[in-house]
């Protein structure tokens, strides 16, 4: 070991990190080959500030505590040293020896790059090299992120999109699953796919939701180069990438950041303020500043090396507030005496300020779940500064509805309504994701109600009514084929099922959709605005039926939405339109080649000059049975 070596750290460096504003931590700590006097090794850094001593244990020394003591810098709690001859593809950890109570463990590096595949938890020595080919995406994507452009996402679990089932039904590594995953993406119309985190994590059940590697993709699946090739591919093909990314909480295995130096360092020492009861994790201590440095550094690291194009950042909720999931007496007041987390409210929005000034191409989207005001506005106007919010408030109604028989949906006609007075206080993304389709709540398909005719009927029209409304899409792996069973993340999809009628009609309107919405900017260019949206009829509830149009530029044509949540068709349907000429059917839920009955319009209708709902002209429609029907406006 050399005994005396140049740090990676600056005086600059420790400064930023102590006043919680270092956010590229990734370039400092951790393991990074080079070279000393002509003598190649690794320096390897880590944070531990009571410590008592540090050693770098890993597969060259016999995993000897004795062998390679660390060097503390000063007293910023930070442990380094250079390792002459250790280079990429060792294994190594942090033997942290505790100021207190005689702790001693071995820890994986909180920096670390790659990982063993669990349940193996040294951590690899390695570089990120690869040549990136998505200059183009790169170039474009500040368009394609806008608000105003059409977004629809797929969301992904890697682990278990697809499997080989000839090899043990192995899970396809990041490699293989590009040009697949590329392929279906774009036959279906897609504009990003959105991967559930891919970050290491060390039980496949947590669905990669309890992180121990914040800088390291699954090896499960490949090294980090693969992974960047899996992300440079997608780019390629003009498909966007969205992270899931988990600051919230994290797991309390030995080897990860819990409990890490004989204090509680990364999570706050109060279990009231530092466990979470829903999920049996830590919760990261938000006021310590080095925490915020190490957040901060891992968000900005996966846009920084590998080209993400958003963070769809889980928990939100649970972060806002000091009462979450807690009883009475369970939680601590901030000094406010409130239940907001101050602290964890002042990182949001330093992290989302950050994220949109280095890289104002991305888009940070927020899994929040409550009626916290203005998640998705700038902070400089009191926001948290995140660029879109989930509508989960959208998802529970939509759902709840579709779910009574028909024959009682004029009861709960509110259910479909309601959604129309808070559209637009948030920048909205409408999800259909893998949170509906787990714990014995079914999948999208088995929520419907009635026959199996009426079960994919049902399905179609809450496809349709999701794309009609304002805020972009968001549907989970194996609902737009219609899986009959719920996710299960150790087994691939039922890909069988997906050429078998009706299934292959559900996802040829899955891919229709997806199209139109791509193709009529009325359907997208104000997808956040009020501007975009007015309504027919929102009324009737006695039909079930429901009416609206959305509304581009004004040169652009308008697009006519009805939705019949009946098996009644509905002939001689008047509704009131804003401009006379052919209104053109330009999708139907019910046309014969997506499963339905063919009921529809025969094209088109023409509207007739007299009023109703308050427009100038009228048509008169049929409504197809337990169906959505869209139709092209002309222009003016």
């Amino acid at each position: 070991m050399a005994a005396d070596f140049p740090s990676l750290l600056t005086d600059d460096d420790l400064h930023w990190f102590n006043e919680g504003t270092h956010a590229r931590l990734y370039e400092k700590l951790g393991a990074h080959p080079g070279v000393v006097d002509g003598v190649s090794g690794t320096f390897f850094a880590v944070w531990a500030p009571d410590a008592e001593r540090v050693s770098l244990v890993g597969d060259w020394n016999g995993w000897d505590p004795a062998s390679h003591r660390m060097r503390a810098r000063g007293s910023s709690g930070i442990w380094e040293t250079f390792a002459p001859g250790i280079g990429k593809g060792a294994l190594y950890k942090f033997h942290i020896e505790s100021r207190h109570g005689g702790y001693r463990v071995d820890k994986a590096d909180p920096f670390g790059f790659l990982h063993e595949s669990p349940p193996s938890t040294a951590s690899i020595v390695w570089d990120l090299h690869h040549r990136w080919e998505d200059h183009d995406w790169m170039n474009a994507r500040t368009r394609e992120n806008a608000l105003d452009a059409p977004m629809s996402i797929y969301e992904v679990h890697l682990g278990s999109w697809a499997r080989v089932p000839e090899e043990g039904d192995r899970m396809l590594g990041y490699r293989e699953i590009a040009p697949r995953l590329a392929d279906y993406v774009i036959e279906h119309g897609y504009t990003h796919v959105e991967l559930m985190p891919v970050m290491e994590h060390p039980f496949r059940g947590s669905w990669g939701y309890q992180v121990t590697g914040y800088f390291a993709p699954t090896h499960r699946q490949g090294k980090p180069e693969d992974f960047m090739y899996l992300v440079d591919h997608l780019h390629q093909r003009g498909i966007g990438v969205i992270l899931d990314w988990v600051p919230a909480h994290f797991p309390t295995d030995e080897h990860g950041l819990g409990y890490f130096d004989g204090t509680h360092l990364f999570e706050h020492a109060d279990p009231k303020k530092g466990f979470h009861p829903d999920w049996r994790s830590f919760i990261f201590n938000y006021g310590r500043l080095e925490v915020r440095s190490f957040l901060l550094s891992s968000a900005m690291f996966w846009l920084d090396r590998y080209h993400a194009d958003g963070l769809r950042v889980d928990g939100v909720a649970s972060m806002l507030y000091l009462d979450y999931s807690r009883s009475e007496g369970e939680w601590i007041p901030n000094p406010h005496g409130g239940r907001d987390n101050v602290e964890a409210i002042s990182f949001l929005k330093q992290l989302n300020e950050h994220a949109y000034r280095e890289h104002p191409g991305v888009q940070t989207i927020a899994e929040e779940s409550t009626a916290w005001p203005m998640v998705s506005r700038p902070t400089f106007v009191g926001g948290l500064g995140f660029g879109l919010k989930w509508d989960m408030g959208w998802m529970h109604d939509s759902l709840r509805y579709l779910s009574h028989d028909p024959v009682h949906r004029r009861w709960h006609h509110n259910e479909i309504t309601f959604r129309a007075l808070y559209a637009f206080n948030e920048n909205f993304v409408l999800p259909l994701s893998h949170d509906e389709v787990v714990h014995g709540k079914g999948s999208l398909l088995n929520k419907m109600p009635g026959d199996r005719w009426q079960k994919f009927a049902n399905l179609r029209l809450l496809f349709g009514w999701q794309h009609a409304q304002p805020g972009k899409k968001l549907l989970f792996m194996g609902g737009d084929f219609g899986q009959w069973r719920e996710w299960d993340h150790d087994t691939s999809l039922d890909w069988h099922l997906a050429e078998e009628p009706p299934h292959a009609g559900l996802r040829k309107l899955v891919a229709d959709l997806n199209g139109l919405y791509r193709s009529e900017p009325a359907l997208y260019r104000f997808d956040c605005e009020p501007r975009g949206f007015q309504w027919i009829d929102g009324s009737d509830a006695e039909h079930s039926v429901v009416s609206f149009l959305r509304l581009g530029d004004e040169h652009e044509a308008q697009v006519l939405c009805a939705f019949n949540f009946t098996p009644v068709v509905r002939y001689g349907y008047g509704l009131g339109v804003p401009r006379g000429g052919r209104w053109v059917e330009v999708l139907n839920t019910d046309a014969e080649i997506y499963g339905g009955s063919g009921v529809g319009n025969l094209g088109g209708v023409e509207a007739q000059p007299g009023g109703l709902h308050g427009m100038s002209h009228h048509i008169e429609l049929t409504l197809p049975p337990l169906a959505c029907v869209m139709l092209r406006g002309p222009t003016s």
